[in-house]
């Protein structure tokens, strides 16, 4: 029987407005009879030293029932070992999990921890800081430091607080390489993706894949008040590379120079950080338990 641990974040949305999931986290644990604890974080990395304890400790299954910044924090302290993440995705936007099909809490998660298969996956690191399924600066960023401020969290308050920024954001100049070629360019917003959507099947990087060795880079080098409708349309029907103010490479490391340092996010998290940017995969680097085919 696999030893497993699941970090349990009591601050993430769903599980702040839902108190019965912990007990029934529990009660999952009881009626199959696992060899399991469950931990709650107490702060911000915590999760990622609760992760790594039980790597020491000989668990076998690290579960993170949370957001992605649950997801990015515990997959931080399973990076290139043994151990396999399982993932009760509770947040807003569930990116990566929904790319890979994992459910949520009452639509099988569960399940799919004891059903499923451990799938080997890539990751990405901008300059030393891993994250699991996307970074960028921008407008992302200037949002998701709003949004990590909201008390209450979902796609409704998601979009308020986009439209509310929308029209006071400015784009700022950088040169991109990849190795093979590179942009100079005006970005709105860059995001770098290992899967193909931010989450609430909002699609930055249709046709990425998480286990190519290969990272996702779309530039939105502008919005205004003409293109902006027409670009949300086409981030929901995965034609976002077919606007004329969009510019997509790909590549396994991206070196991104900015006019000045500043903000990044990394699955949502933020971050302050110098103006030159360095992006690479980390190949097979992560174990995540999928539903079975």
């Amino acid at each position: 029987m696999i030893k497993t641990r699941f970090i349990f974040n009591p601050r993430s949305g769903h599980n702040a407005r839902n108190p019965h999931l912990l007990e029934r986290t529990r009660a999952f644990i009881r009626e199959h009879s696992l060899d399991a604890d469950v931990v709650p974080t107490e702060g911000p990395r915590h999760a990622t030293e609760l992760a790594r304890q039980a790597v020491d400790k000989g668990y076998g299954l690290v579960v993170a029932v949370g957001g992605d910044g649950t997801l990015n924090e515990v997959a931080a302290g399973l990076l290139n070992t043994s151990a396999v993440l399982g993932l009760i995705p509770c947040g807003s936007g569930n990116g990566l999990g929904r790319h890979l099909g994992i459910p949520g809490p009452g639509d099988g998660a569960f399940r799919t921890l004891i059903e499923g298969r451990a799938r080997t996956i890539d990751t990405g690191e901008v300059n030393g800081i891993p994250f699991i399924n996307a970074m960028g600066f921008g407008f992302d960023a200037e949002i998701a430091e709003r949004f990590n401020h909201l008390k209450r969290r979902g796609l409704s308050a998601y979009v308020r607080t986009t439209l509310g920024a929308l029209f006071t954001y400015r784009a700022q100049s950088c040169l991109i390489r990849n190795g093979i070629a590179s942009l100079q360019t005006t970005a709105f917003l860059l995001t770098v993706a290992n899967s193909d959507q931010y989450g609430n099947d909002c699609f930055i990087a249709p046709g990425a894949q998480v286990d190519d060795g290969q990272l996702d880079l779309t530039v939105i080098k502008r919005a205004n008040l003409l293109n902006a409708g027409p670009l949300a349309v086409r981030l929901f029907r995965k034609t976002i590379e077919g606007s004329p103010s969009v510019a997509r490479l790909r590549g396994a490391h991206f070196s991104i120079e900015r006019t000045s340092p500043g903000l990044i996010h990394t699955d949502g998290e933020i971050h302050h950080t110098a103006a030159t940017l360095e992006v690479v995969v980390r190949p097979r680097s992560l174990r995540i338990m999928t539903p079975a085919m």
